[in-house]
């Protein structure tokens, strides 16, 4: 499974670490991190085959908010899987994030659990 992870809050990425790091010491899991939504769309872009991977995105952030890359992510490369994250679980980013093409929306604190559940469902390879 791969995924890359844009969220402004630099302690998600340990916190990622953490939580998948039984899949990342077996090879099981590979992911790359991006801060703002201008790093993600260089990253998504110098990748090979960019729809083998996952976007797990949160939604506020500075410059260009996670609504703004999906729907960036969405025109260029369609078939790219997206998730939603946000610690907001107002009805207006859920409806932007569904009517753009968002696979998922979890709200923060993040259930682990339910994420890699839903990962494993929509089969990142």
């Amino acid at each position: 499974m791969r995924l890359i992870v844009v969220d402004d809050e630099r302690d998600m990425k340990l916190l990622f670490e953490q939580k998948f790091r039984k899949e990342l010491r077996r090879g099981e899991i590979q992911i790359h991190y991006a801060f703002d939504g201008h790093s993600a769309l260089q990253l998504i872009n110098k990748i090979e085959n960019p729809e083998s991977y996952l976007i797990l995105s949160d939604i506020n952030m500075p410059e260009m908010n996670g609504i703004e890359l999906l729907k960036k992510i969405k025109e260029r490369y369609p078939k790219l899987k997206v998730i939603m994250i946000t610690a907001y679980g107002d009805e207006q980013n859920v409806s932007a994030a569904k009517k753009y093409g968002a696979e998922e929306y979890f709200i923060k604190p993040l259930e682990f659990d339910s994420l890699k559940e839903k990962l494993n469902l929509l089969g990142a390879a």
